[in-house]
């Protein structure tokens, strides 16, 4: 089993909110409590859950994204310049529409050392100091979603979307540093444009927003590279490539063959967090693009879009497929996605999260002991 992060079992990041949780943004937004009120709810379910994440077998724990409503809004209306603001629709997933909510840029785009997500980084660290010890992980959303996501006429004093790249990686360098400076050893850039590039139908709309979608692949992979270029040595930064989850629904399908290259064989990332839960997947041969080294690909082959449990020996099965492409001890198991990346959450009890957590941790064990 690893010493350093990703872990042979690892996860994305977000749990279920527990309704403690909820009934407060409730209680908050109909101006019966504070937002001390609230976070005093939300710090007490934190440190339950990560007593639960230890208890379950984990090695890391995340805060679950408890302070978030959206696992990527939230981050980007807190940098300087960026605003989010009500559109006219929501985020098509399948047969469901998230809340009409967009990104507009305001002004130059900038990192400040006061943004409110390094205070529940340090919250998450000083609990895990005094409870379970484990090792803190933080995700934020990667600067290429927010490039994807942005409306041609919400570029606010910006030209271009060329113009503002230097400002976004700036930031994105400058949170990198933040997070670091304030105890972070294990960072992730949540990003869903990886998988959009796979679909034909995600980028036709990314067509339309006025995205220059030819050659999109390599100016994403040279955009990240700019913002890992440099880190600290001990700072673990991966990325998870979602296929959209909201209320246990989909956005994209298709294989990793159109950005495997890119991807894998050109982005400087420690590990990748790839979703396998599916057909719609694809297969494992464009794993053969990871180099041989100390890079990992974590295998999201247990679902948290539904609560049955898999099948043990079908997801070592798929395991050894996976070996065929990449050395086995540069694998290892996850969750395929959060179970909550918006506060919603997907359509699956906590009980039922608890034994997907569970049976990850098992099958890591017997696979990598």
């Amino acid at each position: 089993m690893t010493v350093n992060p990703p872990y042979r079992a690892d996860i994305v990041g977000s749990f279920l909110r527990p309704e403690s949780v909820k009934n407060a943004r409730v209680d908050l937004a109909d101006g019966r409590i504070d937002a001390a009120a609230l976070a005093a709810v939300e710090d007490a379910a934190i440190a339950d859950l990560v007593r639960r994440q230890a208890d379950n077998g984990l090695r890391l724990a995340t805060d679950g994204e408890f302070r978030r409503s959206w696992w990527h809004f939230d981050f980007f209306g807190m940098l300087d310049g960026v605003d989010i603001v009500e559109l006219d629709h929501g985020i098509q997933f399948q047969g469901v529409q998230t809340k009409p909510r967009g990104v507009e840029l305001t002004g130059r785009i900038a990192f400040s050392d006061t943004h409110p997500m390094l205070q529940h980084y340090r919250d998450l660290q000083a609990l895990l100091a005094e409870t379970t010890h484990a090792q803190p992980k933080f995700s934020i959303p990667a600067p290429t979603v927010l490039d994807f996501r942005l409306e041609p006429d919400h570029l606010g004093p910006y030209d271009d979307r060329d113009a503002y790249l230097d400002d976004l990686v700036q930031a994105y360098r400058d949170a990198v540093q933040a997070f670091y400076d304030a105890g972070c050893r294990y960072l992730q850039f949540d990003d869903t444009a990886w998988a959009y590039l796979c679909s034909d139908d995600e980028l036709a709309k990314a067509a339309g927003r006025g995205i220059q979608v030819d050659g999109l692949a390599e100016r994403y992979a040279a955009l990240l590279n700019r913002v890992l270029a440099g880190r600290p040595d001990d700072l673990v930064v991966t990325t998870h490539v979602c296929r959209g989850n909201f209320r246990s629904t989909w956005i994209s399908s298709g294989g990793y063959e159109p950005v495997a290259e890119q991807l894998l064989g050109a982005v400087d990332y420690d590990g990748y967090f790839l979703e396998y839960d599916s057909e719609r997947a694809g297969g494992f041969e464009p794993l053969r693009f990871l180099p041989e080294g100390d890079q990992t690909v974590v295998l999201g082959l247990v679902t948290t879009k539904t609560g049955e449990l898999e099948d043990v020996d079908a997801v070592k099965a798929r395991i050894d497929e996976a070996s065929r492409f990449v050395r086995l001890d540069q694998l290892a198991l996850s969750p395929q996605c959060g179970f909550a990346s918006t506060e919603e959450g997907n359509e699956l009890s906590e009980e039922q999260q608890w034994a997907k957590i569970r049976e990850v941790v098992a099958i890591a064990d017997d696979v990598w002991r």
